[in-house]
């Protein structure tokens, strides 16, 4: 009899949530790397499967080696691909030792792979697009972690000049009046590993039109587990969106042994079946595929034309995660 070939690797988790594509893997203990194409930015690189290439700026948000495990393949391949520098953003407490690791490469490689590596503190802003801003924020784990928020940057006229012909905004304008305010919308949050604490109740956190957020545990009798390696149950989890007021919320860092389907009833028995309906496993295969397809269906609905699905099931479906 023919020896079994190896298992097959299980596809990326991919999510679209317009205008924002979400993909990239989150298996708690393994591995964590996320990317949002559209705002050409990574968070975290557990390991660095080649669509995570793309990504300009990577955000870290703890040393765990299943969240930056990939981080010295991710600089060298964006390098060897040609497309230029990665650009590390993290936490100044932990940039030392990120330093000191990617060394350790040149020692072992003789030969240096150049990057940028950009230390912050908590709540200063980096610019990732045009008028685009990350930020880090302290959260609770076991290791020196941050957070993420992502917001846009926007100007309104002062309520005084709304009225006022265009011809007369350009004259205060011209005498140095300032007629407009700025005020920033959160389009994004990444908590990262974090056990619950008022970090989470952050305004651009709770009102991110995004959330992505960890709960790594599910069954009722691991909130003990949860509480000593500093991670979200989902009893915390369930008193928290009492107060989010996200689009939508996006569950990472579930293990292997988590089944979708309860999971889902859990969620809903827990936090109510309104709340329910904006919560999104990452890497729930199979629902997020049929969602896709809805989406591509309505699309061409809409368009009045029939496009070629881009969602087909195929053999590794069988194996991704009921």
């Amino acid at each position: 009899m023919l020896p079994k070939p190896p298992p097959r690797e299980p596809s990326m988790g991919f999510l679209y949530l317009p205008p924002f594509r979400i993909f990239g893997e989150s298996i708690a203990g393994e591995s964590t790397c996320l990317q949002v194409p559209e705002l050409d930015l990574g968070f975290d690189i557990g390991a660095c499967p080649r669509a995570m290439l793309s990504s300009k700026h990577l955000a870290i948000t703890h040393g765990h080696m299943d969240h930056i495990g990939g981080l010295a393949y991710f600089c060298s391949q964006r390098r060897f691909q040609g497309m230029g520098n990665a650009r590390i953003i993290c936490d100044e407490r932990i940039a030392p030792a990120i330093k000191r690791m990617m060394d350790g490469y040149v020692d072992l490689e003789r030969q240096r792979t150049p990057y940028d590596l950009i230390p912050i503190k908590a709540d200063q802003p980096v610019e990732v697009k045009n008028n685009v801003f990350l930020r880090g924020f302290e959260t609770e784990h076991t290791c020196p972690s941050f957070g993420y928020t992502v917001s846009e940057r926007r100007t309104k006229l002062k309520p005084e000049f709304v009225e006022l012909p265009q011809e007369k905004l350009r004259e205060l304008k011209e005498r140095g009046t300032e007629i407009t305010r700025s005020f920033e919308i959160p389009l994004f949050a990444y908590t990262g590993d974090t056990a619950p604490g008022p970090h989470l109740v952050r305004e651009d956190v709770r009102k991110a039109q995004i959330l992505i957020t960890e709960c790594t545990f599910l069954e009722p009798d691991h909130k003990e587990r949860a509480r000593v390696g500093m991670h979200m149950h989902i009893d915390d989890l369930a008193e928290w969106l009492r107060v989010v007021e996200s689009q939508w919320i996006v569950l990472v860092h579930v293990s292997r042994r988590t089944d979708m389907a309860a999971a889902k009833k859990r969620i809903a028995q827990m936090a109510g079946e309104k709340t329910a309906q904006k919560l999104l496993f990452l890497m729930d295969y199979k629902g997020n595929r049929e969602r896709y397809d809805r989406q591509l269906a309505e699309a061409e609905a809409k368009e009045g034309k029939k496009a070629a699905p881009v969602s087909a099931k195929s053999a590794d479906d069988d194996e991704e995660g009921e």
